[in-house]
C-alpha cells in the first residue's frame, strides 16, 4: 500500500503556493515554510499592486539566462492559458490589457487571497515566521527551522532570489542549493535602474520621452528596447531600460564598462533626421537653435543634446551648416552613456542568475543532482521580461514542482 509523500515546501510566494496546492491535489501532505507573516507578500506589489499574472503573448524568447532551452520545455506542459485556467477556476475574473492580464479588480492582493483559501480548503498545513537554518539529505530531509525540526519525502525549494529583500527574498535558497551541490550563476538586479556617468542628469531629472535603449559592451550590442524612458538625478529609468538592465548588472559584475545608447527619435533614420532638419530650418530660418528644437525634445533636454552637437544654443538656426546639423541628428539617435552602476536589490524586480538551468529536470523540476529535491522560480537562472513573464515563470514551475514531488519516483 502506497504512502502519503510528506512535501516540505520552503518560500510561500507564487512558485511555493502554486507547488503546493498541486501537491496538495495530488494527495500530498505538505507544508510551506514561510519566513514572512504572511504568504505572499511579494505578489501584492507586482504590477503597481495590480497583479499583471501572466501575458497572452507568451513566447519563450520573452526569457533570459545562461541556458534558456528549458523554458519552451516547461511553457509546454503549464502556459498562459493553463495559468488563466488554473485562476479561473480559483475565482480570478481575468482583465485583458494588450495581452496584459490582471485581476478584474485590480487588486494584488485577489491573487495571493485565492491562492491562500485554496490552501486552507485543500488542509495545507503553513508556518508563518518560520525562518530555515539548514537542509540534510539522508533517507528522507530534515529541515532545521527556527519552529523546530521536521521531515519530508522531498524538499521543493522556492524561496525566490534577492530582488525585495524586505517582501522576503532574501537569498537563502542559494546557499541551501549550493549546499547539495548545485552551481550557481552571477546572480544581480535585473528590471532595475541604471546609474549613468555625468553631471547633466541633475537638469533633466523627470523628462519622460519615448526612446530606444541600447546596451553596449565592447562595441557589440547585448539588447535594445523601445518606449517611455524616464530621466533620473542619477540615470536613466523607464519600462524600456528595466528590460535591458539585465545586461548592464552583467558587465558589470565581470568588472566591464557597459554604454547605455539613447536613441530619442527612433521613428527616424540619422539620415532622414537630418533631412527633416534641413526642412524645418528652412521654415524657421530666423529661429535659435535652441528655439530650433522646441516642441520636438523636453526643453530640458534641448541644452543637453546641442551640449553634445558642440551647438550654441543662441546660434541663428539659418547658420547652420550641414554638417552640424548632421551631427545634431547623430547625437538625437545615439546619446551615449556610460553605465556605471545599477540600483540594488532593494528596488529590483527580479533577479538574473541563479541555479543552472542544465542541473535541472525540464519536465518535473527536480535536481539532476539530489534525487526528490526541486528547485523553482526565480531561484533558477531564468528571468523574463516586465509583463507578467516572471509571475508565468513562478506559476509553471511551481505547477509541474508540486505535481512530480508529489508523486515521486514509484508512479
Amino acid at each position: 500500500m502506497k504512502t502519503t509523500r510528506k512535501i516540505i515546501i520552503i518560500g510561500g510566494g507564487a512558485s511555493g503556493m502554486a507547488a503546493g496546492v498541486m501537491a496538495a491535489r495530488a494527495g500530498a501532505d505538505v507544508v510551506i515554510l514561510e519566513q514572512k507573516e504572511r504568504l505572499g507578500k511579494k505578489i501584492l506589489s507586482t504590477g503597481n499592486g495590480k497583479c499583471n499574472f501572466t501575458n497572452t503573448n507568451m513566447k519563450a524568447s520573452y526569457f533570459r539566462g545562461e541556458d534558456t532551452t528549458i523554458v519552451s520545455k516547461v511553457l509546454e506542459q503549464f502556459g498562459a492559458e493553463d495559468t488563466v485556467r488554473f485562476f479561473q477556476e480559483l475565482g480570478i475574473v481575468p482583465k485583458n490589457r494588450q495581452g496584459y492580464l490582471y485581476p478584474k479588480s485590480e487588486q494584488a492582493a485577489a491573487v495571493a487571497d485565492v491562492l491562500i483559501m485554496e490552501l486552507k480548503r485543500l488542509h495545507v498545513e503553513v508556518r508563518l515566521s518560520t525562518k530555515v537554518l539548514g537542509i540534510e539529505k539522508r533517507r528522507d530531509f530534515l529541515v532545521k527551522t527556527s519552529e523546530g525540526n521536521l521531515r519530508g519525502d522531498a524538499v521543493i525549494l522556492a524561496t525566490g532570489g534577492k530582488a525585495s529583500p524586505a517582501l522576503g527574498s532574501d537569498g537563502s535558497g542559494y546557499a541551501f542549493a549550493k549546499s547539495f551541490g548545485h552551481s550557481i550563476s552571477p546572480v544581480v538586479p535585473a528590471l532595475v535602474q541604471l546609474h549613468g556617468k555625468g553631471t547633466f542628469f541633475k537638469n533633466v531629472a523627470g523628462v519622460r520621452v519615448n526612446a530606444e535603449v541600447s546596451i553596449y559592451v565592447d562595441g557589440r550590442r547585448l539588447a535594445s528596447d523601445t518606449g517611455e524612458l524616464q530621466l533620473t538625478n542619477y540615470g536613466i529609468s523607464g519600462i524600456p531600460v528595466f528590460q535591458v538592465s539585465r545586461y548592464a548588472a552583467l558587465a558589470l559584475q565581470e568588472k566591464a564598462v557597459p554604454t547605455a545608447v539613447l536613441d530619442f527619435m527612433p521613428e527616424y533614420s540619422v539620415e532622414g533626421l537630418c533631412s527633416f532638419f534641413g526642412n524645418r530650418k528652412e521654415s524657421n530660418p530666423v529661429k535659435t537653435a535652441e528655439e530650433f528644437l522646441v516642441g520636438m525634445f523636453n526643453k530640458k533636454l534641448i541644452p543637453i543634446l546641442l551640449r553634445a552637437s558642440g551647438i550654441r544654443g543662441n546660434i541663428p538656426v539659418k547658420d547652420l551648416e550641414e554638417p552640424q546639423l548632421k551631427r545634431l541628428a547623430s547625437k538625437c539617435k545615439t546619446f551615449e552613456v556610460e553605465i556605471t552602476a545599477v540600483n540594488p536589490f532593494e528596488q529590483a524586480q527580479v533577479c538574473a542568475g541563479g541555479v543552472r538551468t542544465s542541473e535541472i529536470h525540464d519536465t518535473t523540476m527536480e535536481s539532476r543532482i539530489v534525487e526528490n529535491l526541486y528547485i523553482t522560480g526565480e531561484l533558477l537562472d531564468i528571468d523574463g521580461i516586465c509583463g507578467g513573464y516572471n509571475l508565468q515563470w513562478a506559476w509553471s514551475t511551481g505547477v509541474l514542482a508540486g505535481k512530480s514531488a508529489a508523486k515521486g519516483k514509484d508512479e
